[in-house]
This record gives structure tokens, sequence and C-alpha cells, in this order.
């Protein structure tokens, strides 16, 4: 099994390396482009990667035990939508959304169950999920495609607000999560199985480690706290639209977690990767958004950014006979 102080040098060496970039782009966006560096556009940009950055932890956790998840923005989509109802209908908050998390997490089960168990390729089923899940809560629970949270709420919009003279209070939500999830893979047992079972899977396996069990939890863990998400979300537009399933955020999630450190061939990556990715990407979108960039045009762009990122993934952990046989 490859060794962690190796992978750790290799991985704080792209992560620096996208740190450094991103200190780069807000220089060249801060003297080129007018209304970057303004108090107000700071603000939007943490708000903004709050919610972006909490995914990644979630997606993070699936790719370091070898992994994807092409239905988390689905299922956040659906679990709140199906929150905010219940509230609308009268139930306590705190019941709606525990309501909510245990369906976000019952997803994941079942992804991690179908992948493990049945052996299904992960891309393939999260991507099944994704659209069975939408077309579920579609056709039996939500009318439209935007759900609204009605008035009466103010507690819970709250998190959605500001504190500290214009804090977002998203961004205390994503260091409190990156805070978790660092201690849940660096200083517990599970977490420690997590990286043992994405760097090699096999010798996991022969060594006794519940490898079908371990991946339900990965992918539970990416529910749960892609339901985080959602609920900010949810807390900064008092709304949930379900076509943000049909959006190009699962790729932004993505594009983070790659860049950022965090091997597509699992086993390697930390919190701090995805930090350094989530701030090189909300940095980047944030620029294109004040350039007025079309939408095309951004995805061309976000397209390219992502092609680099899988290569130099690809460069810095090619993919052997083990690496190969991870799911499609």
């Amino acid at each position: 099994m490859t060794g962690s102080s190796g992978v750790r040098g290799q991985k704080l060496t792209q992560t620096t390396a996208v740190l450094v970039m991103c200190a780069v782009l807000i220089v060249v966006f801060s003297i080129f482009l007018k209304g970057f560096l303004t108090l107000g556009n700071l603000f939007a940009l943490a708000r903004n990667i709050s919610i972006l950055g909490i995914l990644a932890l979630g997606m993070a956790v699936v790719v370091i035990g070898r992994g994807l998840d092409l239905s988390q923005v689905a299922s956040f989509a659906a679990s709140t939508a199906i929150a905010i109802i219940l509230m609308n209908s009268g139930y306590a908050t705190p019941i709606a959304l525990l309501i909510g998390f245990v369906m976000a997490i019952a997803i994941g089960v079942l992804n991690g169950f179908l992948i493990s168990v049945i052996e299904m390729p992960p891309l393939l089923t999260t991507l099944a999920s994704s659209l069975a899940v939408l077309g579920i809560v579609r056709t039996t629970a939500v009318q439209h495609y935007v759900v609204y949270l009605s008035k009466g709420h103010d507690e819970f919009l709250r998190l959605g607000g500001n504190i500290w003279g214009g804090v977002p209070i998203s961004i205390l939500i994503f260091a409190a999560t990156a805070v978790v999830v660092h201690l849940f893979l660096s200083r517990t047992v599970i977490g420690r199985f997590v990286y043992a079972h994405g760097d090699n899977p096999d010798a996991a396996r022969q060594t006794g480690l519940p490898t079908r069990p371990l991946t339900m939890i990965e992918y539970a863990l990416c529910a749960a706290i892609g339901y985080i998400g959602g609920v900010v979300m949810v807390a900064q537009t008092a709304l949930m639209h379900l076509q943000v399933a049909e959006s190009t955020i699962i790729f932004d999630v993505i594009m983070v977690v790659v860049l950022g450190g965090v091997s597509l061939v699992g086993g390697r990556g930390n919190v701090m990767s995805v930090i350094a990715g989530t701030l090189l990407i909300g940095v980047l979108l944030n620029g294109m958004t004040i350039m007025d960039m079309d939408v095309q045009t951004q995805n061309i762009v976000k397209g390219i950014v992502l092609l680099i990122a899988i290569l130099l993934d690809s460069r810095l952990h090619p993919r052997d006979e083990e690496t190969s046989k991870q799911g499609d």
C-alpha cells in the first residue's frame, strides 16, 4: 500500500500550486476588474464559495474512497424540497430538516449498496439514481420545479444571512464543516479506512476491512454533507429550484475536488485540497461574472479548467493495474 508520507508531499505540492494560482488570479482581477476588490463583492464571493465548498467536502470523501457521486446535487435538491414542503405544511423546522436529512442519507446508502453489493459502476449508478430521485419527487410531491418557502421561518432564514458587519453565516458553516470532515478523515478509524479503501481496495479487503459497508458510509456522507449545502442554499434564497440538478454545479464540484489535489484514483487528498480548489474556482467564477461572460463562454472556460485538472491528476497519479480497476 502506498506510503502516506509520499502521498502527503505530492498533494501538498499540488495544493500549494493551486493556492499560488489563486493568489495570482486575485491580483490580476483586482487590477483589471473594477469592483472585484470591493467589500461587497468579497462578501458575495464568500457566500458563493461556501456552498460550492460544502458540496466539494462531501464529494471528496467519496473520491478519496475511489468513487464518484453524480447524484449529489439531485439528492440535496430533492431532500431540501421535501423539507420545505413539510415546513410549509406546519411541521416544526428541526423535524422537517431532519426528515430531509434522513432522506439524503438514504439516497447515499442506496447508491453505496448498488455499487458495493450489486457491483454496479459508480458513474452510471449515481447518474441513474439522480434521474430516478428527481423523477419520483416530481411525480409524487412537487407540482412545480420551484418550491418556495412560505413566510414565518425567519429563524431558519438567518442561516443565509450575515453577521459581524456583513460576513456571511454560510462561510462559517463551510468552515465548521471543513473542520469536522478534517477531523473525521485524519483522526478517526473510519477516516483512515476510507484512505486505505481508496488506495488499494483489494488489499483493504484482504486485510479484513469491511469495504462494502465502508462504501455505503462514504456515499451516505457525501449525500449528508451535500444536504447541508442545500439547506444553506435554501436559507439564502427561500426556495429550491429542482432544475439545479440539471445545471453544471456537479461538474464545478468535481472540478474543485480534482483541481485541489484529491485524486480520482483514490486514497489521496485532504480538506486543504478542497479549500484550495474552492478558492481558485470561486475566484474564477466570480471574475467571469463581473466580466459579464455569457453562460456558454463560462462553460467553455470551466470545461477547459476541468480538463486541465484531470490531466494534472493523471500526470501526478498515473493509473496502474490496480487503479484501472475503478468502476466507470
